[in-house]
């Protein structure tokens, strides 16, 4: 689709490598103006999108970062009683009259994520990250936003969004989502990136790296992600473990795994995960970027393949 590879362009200018399903799930989300949800595990580059995708379409970027406990106050709107109880003996110090209705105006409102993303008078993206960390209470509050993009303030009545928001919601998966809540969203699942987009992603943020260690250090990331881990390295991991790589001036992934070990702290991020891989289990990790060298030499030169095959 043409306007998906435009939005996918744009990204990438932004600095986010994405892959053609991906571009135009968020150009149908922006044609339809509905919420998306990106389900993927940690270190995926969810976030990351959402930063990027404000970037390159020239919005504001508005980040609502869930947790365990969040509430309205904190995610769409509260009172601001010390101004109201200020300006309530401003008043009887001046032998004035307030009203209910002046104390509870949009002067003593203090608008949080939510609200700011309905009221802005310019195109915003509204991040809702990592919407599994809160409970189902605050799931159901979100359904206006996410339906109607509208916020009722008891007070005032309703609120509603003059500029639509593009809102991205993500989840790392630590619990269900309601079905409500899926159902008035767009999906899309985003897994670790394969090898040569991985390869394109680290290129694209770290251009001075020595193209060779580039490659075998992303292989060796790629094969660290099919052992058992507790917690797997995302692509912040990889772009760690490159730049430590480079600092040290290397032009290629050293042959000794006694040389990686002590750089193993950029990728294994848990005790368990760190002591399970003495220097010979790295060693296996390592003498399979020969064989995989190999094939991303040949995958990312097409026309050298299509001249021997020739």
């Amino acid at each position: 689709m043409e306007v998906a590879a435009s939005l996918r362009e744009e990204l990438h200018q932004a600095g986010y490598i994405t892959d053609e399903d991906l571009a135009t799930v968020l150009w149908l989300a922006t044609a339809l103006q509905r919420p998306l949800l990106i389900e993927g595990d940690a270190g995926v580059g969810k976030t990351a999108l959402a930063i990027a995708l404000a970037a390159s379409q020239g919005r504001r970027l508005v980040r609502l970062q869930c947790h365990e406990g969040i509430d309205l106050g904190q995610a769409a709107y509260e009172w601001n009683y010390g101004k109201q109880l200020l300006s309530i003996r401003v008043n009887e110090h001046a032998q004035g009259f307030q009203t209910a209705t002046d104390l509870f105006s949009r002067d003593f409102l203090l608008e949080r994520p939510l609200l700011q993303a309905i009221s802005s008078t310019q195109a915003t993206v509204l991040l809702v990250d990592e919407v599994d960390r809160a409970d189902e209470a605050f799931e159901a509050f979100l359904l206006e936003v996410l339906a109607d993009y509208q916020i009722t303030v008891p007070e005032l009545g309703t609120i509603r969004a003059t500029h639509v928001p593009l809102v991205i919601l993500t989840s790392n998966g630590t619990r269900e989502l309601s079905d409500a809540l899926r159902r008035r969203c767009l999906y899309h699942w985003l897994d670790y990136p394969s090898l040569h987009r991985e390869i394109d992603i680290v290129r694209h943020t770290l251009p001075s790296a020595e193209s060779m260690l580039i490659e075998q250090a992303v292989v060796f990331v790629q094969r660290l992600r099919r052992e058992d881990l507790i917690k797997t390295p995302g692509i912040a991991e990889t772009l760690d473990w490159v730049r430590a790589l480079h600092r040290l001036r290397l032009q290629s992934l050293p042959d000794d795994p006694h040389g990686i070990m002590p750089l193993l702290g950029c990728l294994l991020k848990t005790k368990e995960d760190r002591f399970q891989f003495n220097a010979e289990r790295v060693l296996q990790l390592i003498e399979g970027k020969k064989a995989h060298q190999a094939g991303v030499a040949a995958a990312m030169n097409p026309a050298s393949n299509q001249a021997q095959a020739a």
